[in-house]
């Protein structure tokens, strides 16, 4: 589509941007005086930008049937908002007056001063050229004034702010009055004897106004004033609401291709009919003729100015929408866009801020920068969450700007809905849908934006600056306690040993023990916990597991858990919220309690553990979306896909990997290796290598046994063994190991001999207790017995009483080496004596 410039032609002055007040701020006084900007002063111009409406052709109609003497009104009152077009119409009265060569009286109040020039004599002296029956301060009386208007018809005079004039003229005293109640007595006089004037009109204005009044004692001139002219006047608006379109568009631009401008019309509404964006009410046939009327602007921007911005008694009604337009087009000269939307006003433009501002309050400068313009603003944070892809159309921009406009109003109608904000912000080659989405991420971002059926700016904090002042109080500390209680509830401790945050690698252990250990930043100081256990070299190297996180995501879990932090502390405030804000403050609580904890994850995914080449870095990528698994229990898995951890280890694997090319090798060695060094079979516990020799044992791949005068034996081999991978603890290849024979039953022919099965029963404990005391060194075989014994009894209790005298242990050697690996082992003290 062809860009709006291209379509409708601004004005020259407007083009050049001679967008000064004056220029729209019609001035009776200085047309009379041939000092008018050329718009107004010559009549070919003004005539060519005015649109003349129902009410401004019906003046010129009656001046010309009463100044022919054909009858009609002799005296017109008009009476308009600040703005609205009434000086306007007496220019375009005075100029068709001086075509038709009529005698022409021309008094505007605010350019006269009652103490230099008095009203009737000023008129005599312009119908007449000198002053002789209207002379002197006191009102001169009908008749004169009669004498006057008749030698001078067809005459008009013209009268405008004269409110203005009179609230002067009441401060000179002329005799015991003032000049204003002369003024009254004059206006008196003068429409009595207009009246009676076959061929003379009089047109005045009154402001309706409040801001034109200046005060109580201007009220009740002006009360007065009204109750003078309401004798014989006839109240006339120059301006209905309906031709507004026509009256803007007339000023604004020299030329309309109207059947271009359909065809432009046409697309929108087959895009807004497909889109469904209609607003209620509002059908497709009535959208058309508006838009038909308004084109280049969009029947919504001149409603919004007119009716809303229009209602503050400030705004100047059709003069502030000129004024305000002209800019507007001014800085969207140079653009593509088809027609103007609220959503392209500029508000980072001061002259347009400022139009704006100046009738809401300068605090919205504050509240616009904030949320709208600038560059790190809630608008412009939407721009980019949108995706690349929607940038350049500024969506967060565009609809906010489009909320704003529709914000403010001098009565009570504000904001809008979802279907009016579409239709002011979409694009036709973009789904509407992308305006739902930048409006509910608008309601996250911005601080000042109002949701309430309909949305609207005010200069009240929402709850998202409520939210960031409560952020703004969240330190460290509390960030780092809560991050911590995170990831202790985050945790099951089944597969692991778990460990949060150790500041020293001896609040580590160094046990056989697999262990999981959290670090509080990256991945730097793991290796200061893998080669040491306190002052002590580490020997477990293989058991330690270490999770780091990612920090490319810390920020945004630190962001999510701080917002959780504060929603809570919203909730907690009563004085913060209103009653209809706490069910939003709930939903962001448990929706910001769900993120956290997803971003926790997400945070915390750098697995390391140890390898022959250093530390091996897994990630655990972001984690699926209603996943129900703790982070130990993601990190066990992972390792177990990657086989890092392995629940079972195949006998074949000890064969190939640990026998091979050797008689026999020590069990323990083979769990050693696995504990102790990087980048060895990790396995989930001793279990695994425990029955993997008792498989290979059973299916004949090797024998298990001891090593005894340091002579190695085979005593298990296609049996049932029980390794406790303890000292002297032995497999042997197959070759040296060789099944004992079964026995022979014996003979059926010797009955009076007792059977095995009753010698057996004869010679069976079924119950045994020993209490002993095994010298230094013999451990490992009081182990072993302890492994038969438990082969042939179901129920065994081992009880252990360590005596020790006669040296010394440090308190912390004996809480590391002592009590922690009991502790690892799983066994009970049942007594404890230390001195």
């Amino acid at each position: 589509m062809k860009a709006f410039t291209a379509v409708a032609t601004p004005h020259e002055d407007i083009l050049q941007g001679r967008l000064t007040m004056d220029v729209f701020a019609a001035d009776l006084w200085e047309v009379y005086k041939k000092r008018a900007p050329a718009e107004y002063q010559d009549a070919d111009i003004f005539f060519r930008k005015t649109y003349l409406t129902k009410g401004l052709k019906n003046l010129l109609e009656i001046m010309e049937k009463r100044l022919q003497g054909k009858g009609g009104d002799s005296v017109i009152q008009l009476q308009t908002p600040f703005g609205g077009g009434k000086t306007h119409a007496l220019i375009a009265l005075y100029h068709k007056a001086k075509e038709k060569g009529y005698g022409i009286a021309v008094i505007d109040g605010s350019a006269l001063d009652p103490k230099e020039t008095i009203i009737w004599e000023e008129i005599e002296r312009q119908l007449t050229g000198k002053v002789e029956r209207l002379k002197g301060e006191t009102s001169p009386g009908k008749e004169k004034i009669r004498e006057v208007i008749e030698s001078s018809q067809p005459c008009l005079i013209l009268m405008d702010e004269i409110l203005t004039y009179a609230t002067k003229a009441a401060g000179i005293k002329v005799g015991d009055t003032n000049m204003a109640a002369q003024l009254l007595s004059f206006m008196q006089e003068l429409t009595g004897a207009i009246k009676t004037v076959e061929k003379s009109l009089l047109i005045m204005t009154l402001p309706s106004s409040i801001l034109e009044h200046y005060d109580e004692n201007a009220e009740k001139l002006f009360q007065q004033l009204k109750k003078i002219a309401g004798r014989m006047e006839k109240i006339y608006s120059p301006v209905q609401e309906d031709e507004i379109y026509h009256v803007v568009r007339r000023r604004l631009f020299s030329q309309i291709d109207e059947s271009k401008a359909k065809e432009i019309i046409e697309e929108f509404l087959n895009y807004a009919e497909k889109e469904k964006i209609f607003p209620e009410g509002i059908e497709k046939a009535d959208y058309r003729e508006r838009f038909l009327k308004s084109y280049p602007f969009q029947p919504e921007v001149i409603d919004v100015l007119y009716k809303r911005w229009g209602s503050f008694p400030s705004f100047q009604r059709t003069r502030g929408v000129l004024r305000l337009l002209s800019m507007v087009v001014y800085s969207l000269r140079q653009t593509k866009i088809p027609f103007i939307r609220l959503c392209d006003f500029d508000l980072n433009n001061n002259d347009i801020r400022r139009e704006l501002v100046n009738h809401i309050g300068h605090e919205f400068d504050s509240v616009i920068a904030q949320d709208i313009t600038s560059s790190d603003s809630g608008a412009k944070k939407v721009d980019k969450s949108l995706g690349s892809s929607y940038l350049p159309y500024s969506f967060g921009t565009k609809v906010a700007t489009t909320i704003f406009m529709y914000s403010f109003s001098g009565g009570p109608e504000k904001g809008c809905g979802v279907n009016e904000i579409k239709m002011s912000s979409a694009e036709m080659d973009v789904p509407s849908s992308i305006i739902t989405e930048a409006i509910s991420k608008l309601e996250e971002n911005l601080f000042y934006l109002q949701s309430d059926e309909r949305y609207f700016f005010s200069n009240q904090p929402n709850l998202n600056r409520i939210l960031l002042t409560k952020m703004e109080g969240i330190n460290d500390a509390i960030l780092m306690e809560k991050e911590k209680e995170l990831l202790s509830e985050n945790i099951r401790k089944k597969q692991f040993e778990i460990f949060i945050w150790p500041s020293r690698s001896k609040d580590v252990p160094d046990s056989p023990n697999l262990k999981l250990i959290i670090m509080k930043e990256n991945h730097e100081k793991c290796n200061e916990f893998l080669q040491n256990c306190g002052d002590r070299p580490r020997v477990h190297k293989n058991t330690l597991v270490f999770l780091c996180p990612m920090e490319s995501e810390r920020s945004n879990f630190i962001n999510n858990l701080k917002k959780w932090i504060a929603w809570q502390l919203i909730e907690n405030d009563k004085f913060a919220i209103k009653e209809e804000q706490k069910k939003m403050v709930k939903d962001n609580i448990k929706k910001y309690e769900r993120m956290t904890k997803e971003e926790l994850i997400g945070c915390y995914r750098l697995i390391y553990i140890p390898s022959k080449d250093g530390l091996k870095e897994i990630d655990l990528g972001k984690p699926t979306y209603g996943m129900d698994l703790t982070i130990d229990q993601l990190v066990y898995e992972r390792l177990k896909s990657e086989e890092e951890i392995l629940e079972r280890l195949s006998p074949l694997v000890i064969l190939k990997k640990y026998l091979a090319g050797k008689d026999f090798v020590e069990v323990k060695k083979i769990w050693d290796a696995m504990l102790n060094t990087p980048g060895e079979t990790r396995l989930s516990s001793s279990n695994a290598i425990k029955e993997a020799i008792k498989e290979g044992v059973m299916q004949g791949l090797f024998g298990f046994g001891y090593i005894e005068d340091n002579n190695p034996l085979c005593k298990y081999f296609k049996e049932g063994c029980e390794p406790l991978l303890t000292e002297k603890e032995i497999i042997v290849k197959k070759e040296l190991c060789k099944k004992s024979p079964v026995p022979p039953p014996p003979p059926l022919s010797q009955p009076s001999v007792p059977s095995e099965e009753e010698k057996e029963e004869k010679n069976k404990f079924t119950r045994i207790y020993l209490r002993i005391s095994p010298p230094s060194g013999k451990l490992s075989d009081i182990v072993r017995m302890i492994s038969y014994i438990k082969s042939k009894f179901n129920n065994v209790r081992i009880t252990m009483e360590i005596d020790a005298e006669e040296g010394g242990i440090d308190v912390t050697d004996y809480e590391n080496k002592i009590e922690e690996a009991l502790k690892q082992a799983n066994v009970k003290i049942e007594e404890e004596r230390k001195n």
